[in-house]
């Protein structure tokens, strides 16, 4: 009888540890898809600005030693708003402006110019900015889901255009808007950045980056 109450709760384990493995791949595929038609705005909404020194888009990559950090700039930006609810917008991302924050000197510049592609030989490892100077998001619709309002909308980087998901906050203070995302992922080798990446590449062993890009969205925005 203990041997059928031992071997019934490893049964209940693994199929919980499935679940929560089927409910990972689930959130995955919620925060990306096919691109969509790009949304328009209604009469009654108000148009705004990006003030781009203000805003900014924070990034965060991995690999098995450790983590880099830094900051991308959005060049320009306009959305519609109605009863804090975003009906449409365009936002233009400078890849020139790819900057890294957890180095210094050499390091610093060196994997600046590796991400950018404009160091020698290593044009199409990752942006490759000077024949992809920009990308860009055109929102598609905001929905409400589990108590919080996501954007959505097609991110297009190195020609490629897939539909990205995320929670964001949207604060009204008289002429300014501002826009706070929560920390999420997108799979960078879905824009064919595969540098590194051992979903692609075969015997990488630890020498891999991780697919999985963390992102975090601030904008401030003025009445236009």
């Amino acid at each position: 009888m203990n041997t059928k109450k031992h071997m019934f709760k490893n049964l209940i384990v693994i199929a919980l540890i499935a679940v929560g493995m089927t409910a990972c791949g689930d959130k995955k595929k919620d925060t990306t898809s096919e691109a969509e038609e790009v949304s328009t705005a209604s009469n009654e909404a108000m148009s705004y600005m990006v003030d781009t020194k203000a805003s900014v888009i924070n990034w965060e990559g991995s690999k098995p030693t450790g983590t880099h950090t830094g900051t991308i700039q959005i060049s320009k930006g306009t959305f519609s708003l109605k009863d804090n609810k975003i009906e449409s917008g365009d936002f233009v991302i400078d890849m020139n402006s790819i900057v890294v924050t957890d180095l210094e000197g050499d390091g610093k510049t060196n994997l600046e110019a590796h991400l950018k592609g404009t160091a020698e030989d290593k044009e199409t490892d990752f942006f490759n900015v000077n024949k992809y100077p920009t990308s860009t998001f055109a929102v598609t619709g905001m929905e409400m889901k589990d108590g919080k309002n996501w954007l959505k909308g097609n991110l297009t980087m190195k020609d490629v255009t897939k539909n990205v998901a995320f929670p964001v906050e949207v604060s009204v203070e008289g002429d300014t808007v501002k826009i706070n995302s929560e920390t999420f992922e997108i799979d960078r080798t879905e824009w064919n950045v595969n540098y590194g990446s051992k979903s692609i590449f075969d015997n990488l062993g630890d020498k891999f980056i991780d697919d999985e890009m963390v992102l975090t969205v601030s904008l401030v925005a003025k009445k236009a």
